[in-house]
C-alpha cells in the first residue's frame, strides 16, 4: 500500500533536513527516502489545501488512475468549474498529479502525522 504523508512543518526544519540530505549526498552516502510527503508550514494552509470537498477529491481518485477532470466533477457531484479551481490547488501543493491522460492520485491512502500546540 503506497501512502502519501502529510506534515507540518516549519521552513527552517525543512532546510535543515534538505541540507542533512544534501550533506549526505555530497558524502557518497546512499539515503533511501523514507516516505513521500507533502509539507505545509502551518495547520491553517494544510486545512486551506485539503478541505472536506477537495479530501473528496482525492478520494474519488485513488486507484482509477488518470480521471478527466469532468469525470472527477460527476463522481464527486459538483461543478466542473469549481472542481477544476480545486484540483489546481492539489495539482501546486503536490498532492495530486496532472498527466496526459488527466488527473491521478498515485496513492492508496493520506497519513497525517503534525502536532497541534495549544499551549499559549
Amino acid at each position: 500500500m503506497k501512502t502519501l504523508h502529510i506534515r507540518i512543518e516549519s521552513l527552517a526544519d525543512f532546510g535543515k533536513a534538505f541540507a542533512g540530505a544534501l550533506d549526505a549526498v555530497k558524502a557518497g552516502e546512499r539515503r533511501e527516502v523514507p516516505y513521500e510527503a507533502v509539507s505545509f508550514a502551518s495547520y491553517d494552509d494544510m486545512h486551506t489545501v485539503l478541505a472536506p470537498s477537495r479530501i473528496a477529491i482525492v478520494k474519488a481518485l485513488a486507484g482509477q488512475g488518470p480521471l478527466a477532470i469532468r469525470e472527477v466533477a460527476r463522481r464527486v457531484g459538483r461543478d466542473v468549474q469549481a472542481v477544476h479551481r480545486d484540483i489546481t490547488r492539489l495539482i501546486n501543493a503536490g498532492v495530486i498529479e496532472r498527466t496526459s491522460d488527466g488527473v491521478c492520485f498515485n496513492y492508496d491512502k493520506l497519513a497525517f502525522a503534525y502536532d497541534v500546540d495549544v499551549a499559549a
